[in-house]
């Protein structure tokens, strides 16, 4: 059964220390005084690549074998795992290939080749890139690097959790957005390998609640998805992921897009953080009382990412 210790996250984060940043653990009185808890956010935002995505990359890369590394590596993504791998790749000089959909967003495509990756367009949809990224696999003999069902992707984005409770100690409780479940099953080993007694709240879309759907059947679930945003936006979790949320996640509540995109526009207005939508999960779930805790509770809300696709933020404003 996979597990991590604290020394297990403690020897990732010095593998890879010198590449990512410490960020910040900010205090919000706005948040606070809305939700009667003592409220922090874990702003993953400022990480370099914009999100928590490079730090699972990182610890892969440096612990790959050198007959591996030469061969080079492949993703498909047309997100933050794609530029979290593309940079990652480039520090470890290890060749890297990016398989995205053909109307993948400008803008993204820009950004991961400017990190490095040669970028593959195939298809319409993820899952046709991705079969594209399989066929590199065979074809070329790259490794595959999944964006989150994979044990150094876990470990390195469990680091997150390992710098809030070297930040806050006395934290209560840490809630988390899932997409594939990656983050959220490495920050709550981290968290609770220190403390058990914290608590670890996951939040869904419940236009795509794969997680959720996936612990209530007692296994692996593949869903119907209709959530329009991309870092939440997962039909099937990880087996591995599945299996640490099984032991390690107290709890994970659900609301609909569109809370959270309200959610994403308040912390822009109130806490003057760009953010994207998946990171707002956590304080939407917080603002409308859908996690319930001691008045007072010491809380951290992860801001996974602040890589905002302002065309989809422009379609969603007004609606």
């Amino acid at each position: 059964m996979f597990s991590l210790t604290l020394r297990d996250f403690e020897e990732t984060r010095a593998r890879i220390a010198p590449h990512i940043k410490h960020t910040p653990l900010l205090t919000s009185r706005q948040l606070s005084e809305a939700t009667g808890y003592d409220a922090r956010l874990k702003a993953e935002l400022f990480q370099r690549v914009g999100s928590y995505k490079i730090r699972g990359p990182l610890n892969k890369f440096a612990t790959m074998p050198e007959e591996q590394k030469r061969r080079g590596v492949v993703c498909s993504s047309a997100g933050n795992h794609a530029q979290g791998v593309a940079l990652a790749a480039r520090i470890h000089g290890i060749r890297a290939v990016v398989c995205m959909a053909a109307n993948a967003t400008p803008s993204k495509i820009a950004a991961t080749r400017d990190y490095g990756a040669e970028v593959v367009l195939h298809g319409t949809i993820w899952d046709e890139a991705n079969e594209k990224a399989k066929e590199l696999v065979r074809d070329e003999g790259l490794t595959y690097v999944h964006p989150f069902d994979d044990e150094q992707l876990i470990a390195g984005q469990g680091t997150v959790g390992l710098e809030i409770v070297q930040d806050w100690a006395e934290v209560d409780a840490v809630v988390v957005p899932i997409g594939g479940g990656g983050l959220i099953s490495g920050v709550s080993m981290a968290v609770k390998s220190f403390n058990p007694a914290i608590r670890v709240i996951g939040v869904e879309s419940s236009d795509g609640p794969a997680m959720q759907a996936s612990l209530k059947a007692g296994a692996v679930t593949t869903i119907e998805c209709n959530t329009v945003i991309d870092g939440l936006r997962v039909r099937r979790v990880g087996d591995l992921n599945f299996s640490v949320a099984q032991r390690f996640v107290d709890e994970i509540v659900t609301l609909p897009d569109a809370e959270i995109f309200e959610s994403m526009i308040w912390i822009m207005e109130r806490c003057k953080l760009v953010v994207e939508a998946a990171a707002a999960a956590p304080v939407a779930a917080l603002m409308r009382g859908l996690v319930q805790l001691p008045k007072g509770a010491k809380v951290v809300a992860v801001l996974s990412g602040g890589n905002l696709n302002l065309d989809q933020l422009r379609g969603l404003r007004w609606n």
